[in-house]
């Protein structure tokens, strides 16, 4: 049911069981699997995969990322009609929808699902915990250098529909000059990633491909993310891990920021808060990427 998204009910002649057992039985196992494997596979970076991705992010000239968001629809084809209204959007059909953080190897960094289809992606950007952890001070630390410039937070590639933020670097609409267009053409090259890990996730698992016919938005939950978990597992397996691990600083505990006086905390949390939402820093920071990869690409040349 999971693998293909065939009907419970065409599983009788193979599994010699009843509809409603094989719904049942596929529930608990998407809710054990949420409850055993949720902490390993929908961690938050550590310290080594942050220098990892880091790394790679290197190399492919975008020093400093961390991956790359987007948003899919999951069309809900049983919403019950009270709701209806709530969970359609432009499409006329009621979705739900998933906003997803993907890096280069289609490893599933964050998932958010929740939200009803009539929200977009700003909406589900600003209601989801992404960079909850970073206001608070308690993601790793996230150091690189840009045109000799030092930078301590890392940044997600988007499109052009989310807010411009010193977290998240979208590409140019409508480039003018070669080292625009090339910044561009590469930024979006980068970007597939999380639109090629939603392809390969539907791929994989044929009920989210298609349109749910559950009931419930809790069965519906632990079966995406049960979906996530194992497509994680098989990226784990399949990976390549010969990128190096450099450690460089320890990330701050908890139990070392709870000595700070609440007032403290508060001010070190609205300065955080605003440098995540500061325009200006992220037009600088794009500027400087694309001085960056032109310079990169006209020394490849010479």
């Amino acid at each position: 049911m999971l693998a293909y998204g065939v009907p419970a009910d065409a599983t009788d002649e193979y599994i010699r069981i009843g509809e409603s057992t094989a719904i049942e039985s596929m529930k608990r196992f998407c809710r054990a699997m949420v409850e055993i494997f949720s902490e390993q596979y929908l961690r938050r970076p550590t310290s080594n995969d942050i220098s990892r991705l880091l790394y790679v992010g290197q190399k492919r000239g975008f020093p400093g990322m961390l991956g790359s968001l987007d948003c899919m629809h999951w069309k809900w084809k049983n919403c019950p009609t009270a709701w209806a209204r709530q969970y359609t959007g432009r499409s006329g059909k009621p979705k739900i929808i998933l906003e997803v953080v993907a890096d280069y190897d289609l490893w599933i960094w964050h998932a958010y699902f929740s939200l009803s289809g009539t929200n977009n992606d700003i909406n589900v950007l600003e209601s989801s915990h992404l960079f909850s952890d970073l206001t608070q001070c308690i993601s790793p630390p996230v150091h690189y250098v840009i045109q000799g410039k030092e930078y301590n937070t890392g940044y997600y590639l988007a499109d052009g529909i989310y807010p411009k933020w010193s977290t998240i670097v979208q590409t140019i609409h409508e480039p003018r000059g070669p080292k625009k267009k090339y910044f561009a053409m590469k930024q979006e090259a980068c970007r597939k990633d999380v639109e090629r890990a939603f392809g390969v996730l539907q791929s994989r698992f044929a009920i989210v491909a298609g349109p749910v016919r559950c009931w419930r938005k809790e069965v519906m939950h632990d079966i995406m993310t049960t979906c996530i978990i194992l497509h994680n597992m098989i990226v784990e397996d399949e990976r390549d891990l010969t990128a190096p691990i450099q450690i460089e600083t320890e990330t701050l505990s908890p139990e070392v920021e709870m000595v700070i006086d609440e007032n403290t905390r508060f001010q070190d949390f609205i300065s955080r808060y605003g440098k995540i939402r500061n325009r200006e820093a992220h037009i600088e920071l794009r500027n400087a990427l694309i001085d960056h990869l032109w310079e990169k690409y006209t020394n490849s040349e010479n």
